[in-house]
């Protein structure tokens, strides 16, 4: 029998009315939408007709600084919205975002455990240990944690969810009417967990989701990050912005696996795409001009001085980056720095150029063309080791989504590197992942 050909895994970023960062400004889009659930219900509905994995929300946890230039996220705390969507949709995944950071384990897990039961086994989780340094002052903090004792949160935060996901045997909710027993009590398990972070007895309040754990989504992209991605995560979301970046980080982060006991198929690793579709090479060109005439320059120095630990403000627009400090200083998001910096010193980039550059996806790869050269971009990164898909970010929302399924979809299809119909009816389905194993079975 002839082996499946590999197909791309695709989501949908959804983030307010489009990632250009002045989306909000152009008059094809509506700002009134963002504030509307009925908006967020029919993208998903959009995306399911187009048989894409998932949407995906993001979270931040804290107003941003540049808000009164732009909105930079949703105005919903995901897992609200995700239910909503869920409630309306049958096969497409719901992935939100919740920081380790900020939350707590039995919080997050019941949440999420939650949210896949609504959805009948479609959530993921997008797990974060929040970048944004103004989380930590409305949660009680004067500082942000250190980088590394984030992540050592993190990892610690994952064990407790898993255990309190496993903590139901999958034989316990028994529901004998003649008995009289309604669960096998020697098959629902405390997990007693004392930890440098935490201390939860569990177990968790009701049976084990119906993907055993939500799909386990990451974003980060530092060292510490890709040693979290190889151990946890089964999806991850990466800025890369060229296709050499994109093959280094995709065979260092499935080489990290092994050292976990996991194949790298276990793990799909799919970079941000914001395509500018033009019926002519030209045209995209124009239309990348044209959202750009809309950018106001103070919000993306806000968002580049944040997260380069500088102000830049005082330095001319159409000067070069003034020297930055080195990454060791940097306690938010260390590999969008990188990126940053990255992007500036390759173009030889003014500051202006800089904020034009990233104002579509932030440091995620940005591809003006024609659907067919928008179709080979993929098709490159895709079949020569840079990524198992992509995680789409349309600059307006929901227009430039629909040119992307009205005129590159056909082409992915009639190349066979994307599907026509779902496979299955879960998120694990979607990503071709196994149901996990119960860590209790057996002790009952």
């Amino acid at each position: 029998m002839t082996p499946a050909k590999r197909q791309l895994h695709l989501n949908l970023f959804i983030q307010g009315i489009g990632h250009h960062e002045a989306a909000w400004r152009h008059p094809e889009t509506n700002p009134a939408d963002m504030m509307d659930i009925g908006y967020y219900q029919g993208l998903a509905q959009k995306a399911e007709a187009a048989k894409f994995d998932a949407v995906f929300i993001a979270d931040a946890l804290a107003i941003n600084a540049n808000i009164e230039f732009g909105p930079f996220n949703n105005f919903f705390e995901p897992l609200t919205l995700l239910a909503a969507v869920a409630a309306v949709t049958t096969h497409i995944g719901v992935i939100g975002t919740a920081s380790t950071t900020y939350g707590e384990p039995y919080d997050i897990a019941r949440r999420f455990a939650s949210l896949d039961r609504v959805s009948r086994g479609r959530a993921g989780w997008n797990i974060v240990t929040s970048s944004n340094e103004r989380a930590a002052q409305n949660f009680g903090h004067d500082t942000h944690l250190q980088h590394s004792q984030r992540y050592a949160r993190a990892t610690e935060f994952l064990e407790v969810a898993m255990a309190l996901w496993d903590s139901w045997e999958e034989e316990a909710l028994i529901a004998d009417r003649k008995a009289g027993r309604f669960v096998d009590i020697g098959r629902v398990h405390a997990i007693d967990h004392q930890g440098a972070h935490f201390r939860v007895r569990g177990p968790l309040d009701f049976p084990r989701p119906p993907q055993g754990y939500p799909v386990l989504v990451q974003a980060g992209s530092s060292d510490d990050g890709r040693e979290f991605a190889a151990r946890f995560a089964e999806a991850i979301y990466t800025a890369q912005n060229t296709l050499s970046d994109a093959q280094a980080f995709y065979t260092d982060v499935k080489a990290r696996m092994a050292g976990y006991g996991r194949k790298p198929d276990q793990l799909c690793i799919l970079p941000g795409l914001a395509p500018i579709i033009g019926r002519t090479t030209a045209e995209a060109k124009e239309r990348q001009q044209e959202l750009n005439e809309y950018i106001i320059p103070q919000y993306g120095l806000h968002m580049l001085s944040r997260n380069m630990n500088i102000d830049l403000f005082s330095y001319p627009l159409d000067g070069p980056l003034p020297e930055l400090p080195p990454i060791e200083q940097i306690n938010g998001g260390k590999s969008r720095f990188q990126v940053y910096v990255e992007m500036a010193r390759r173009g030889n980039l003014t500051i202006r150029q800089l904020i034009q550059q990233i104002a579509f996806g932030r440091g995620h790869d940005t591809f003006a063309g024609t659907p067919t050269e928008i179709a080979d971009h993929i098709e490159e990164w895709f079949t020569s080791g840079g990524c198992d898909g992509f995680n789409l970010l349309a600059p307006n929302l929901p227009v430039d989504f629909d040119r992307f399924v009205e005129m590159v979809l056909p082409e992915l299809r009639r190349r066979g590197l994307f599907r026509t119909e779902y496979s299955g009816s879960t998120l694990r389905d979607h990503f071709g992942l196994p149901r996990p194993a119960n860590q209790f079975s057996g002790r009952g």
